[in-house]
């Protein structure tokens, strides 16, 4: 089965994305699961110990600087959904502007992010990664705030996992989720239209003072 960019596009608009078996498989499926994973963007838990990362500032958090590596990362693993052909159509996206990655770094070295797809007010996350320690929680608590900050009202996770659930992630109904879709997809929000916060300490204070 050829798909093409907007063909994967429409999917995303009518509640379903593309898995594969394995990086070896060159089949592509569809999926729409039963039980949704959303992160409210209004309800991502802090732990005191990410607390602490995120002003400690030990890190670096940058957009769209390293897609490629983002999504290889997250492919990088025993197993892994991400065949070449997915990853060749998430580059077009990235290239299009319809894909976006979000990336932390430390010590110069890329250890942590997060890459997904940008429709209307709605970002559906792909995957991420962490080579260390809350490298893809710092990545997550960076993304949920510049989504906020930048008109987002949906954040897919696809599905709920322990770790995401841990970060304020749940799961709603298969019909509970293509509505929310429907209302992302009517309002406008531009991921690229405003700059990350400047540390991580601005992005703790936001998140308390909201919380």
């Amino acid at each position: 089965m050829t798909v093409s960019t907007t063909l994967l596009l429409q999917a995303y608009r009518s509640g379903i994305f593309p898995m594969s078996d394995s990086r070896d498989d060159p089949d592509i499926f569809w999926v729409d699961p039963r039980r949704r994973g959303i992160l409210p963007l209004d309800g991502f838990h802090l732990s005191r110990s990410l607390s602490r990362r995120l002003r400690r500032g030990d890190h670096i958090a940058t957009v769209n600087t390293d897609f490629e590596s983002v999504i290889d990362a997250c492919a990088d693993r025993p197993e892994t959904w991400i065949n070449p052909e997915i990853r060749k159509l998430y580059m077009t996206l990235f290239a299009q502007g319809d894909a976006q990655s979000l990336e932390i770094w430390q010590d110069g070295l890329l250890v942590g992010g997060v890459y997904g797809v940008t429709l209307g007010a709605a970002f559906c996350g792909e995957s991420m990664f962490s080579r260390r320690t809350d490298g893809s929680k710092l990545a997550l608590a960076w993304l949920v705030d510049h989504l906020r900050r930048t008109g987002f009202a949906l954040f897919d996770t696809q599905f709920l996992t322990p770790h995401l659930a841990s970060l304020g992630a749940i799961e709603i109904s298969r019909s509970a989720y293509h509505q929310k879709l429907q209302d992302a997809l009517e309002k406008p929000a531009d991921f690229r239209a405003r700059p990350l916060a400047a540390s991580g300490h601005e992005v703790w204070q936001r998140m308390t003072q909201t919380s």
